[in-house]
């Protein structure tokens, strides 16, 4: 599988037009895996990514780690309601705690626009 142009994906306007032909041609790939008696796929074994939800999402939420976790993946959810954010930790110093971690991804919500890019 070839690999995105961007490190991040933070919404279209970065994409070029064979990112988003990567993306379209790799989720039609997985769209019949819904329907199998087993839906994993090992496309993601042994990436470990870090679901980190500054607001709560359930749909959203449980949508990533669902997905995260056909596709293999080893997840780790973060709550701000129970981390030290509550205590005044800045958005700065969670991720890169988090990151500190040796992580492969992120995945985040968070309330304040543009936090996303302002992290990557």
């Amino acid at each position: 599988m070839s690999e995105l142009s961007v490190n991040h994906l933070l919404g279209i306007k970065h994409l070029n037009k064979e990112d988003i032909q990567l993306i379209l041609d790799t989720a039609a790939q997985f769209k019949e895996v819904i329907n199998r008696p087993i839906k994993k796929v090992p496309t993601l074994r042994d990436i470990t990514i870090a679901n980190l939800f500054f607001e709560n999402s359930t749909r959203t939420r449980l949508s990533f780690e669902l997905a995260e976790k056909r596709l293999s993946a080893d997840v780790v959810n973060f709550s701000a309601a129970s981390s030290s954010v509550k205590k005044g930790e800045t958005l700065v110093d969670t991720v890169n705690n988090i990151l500190a971690m040796k992580v492969d991804m992120v995945v985040m919500r968070h309330p304040n626009p543009g936090a996303g890019e302002f992290l990557s």
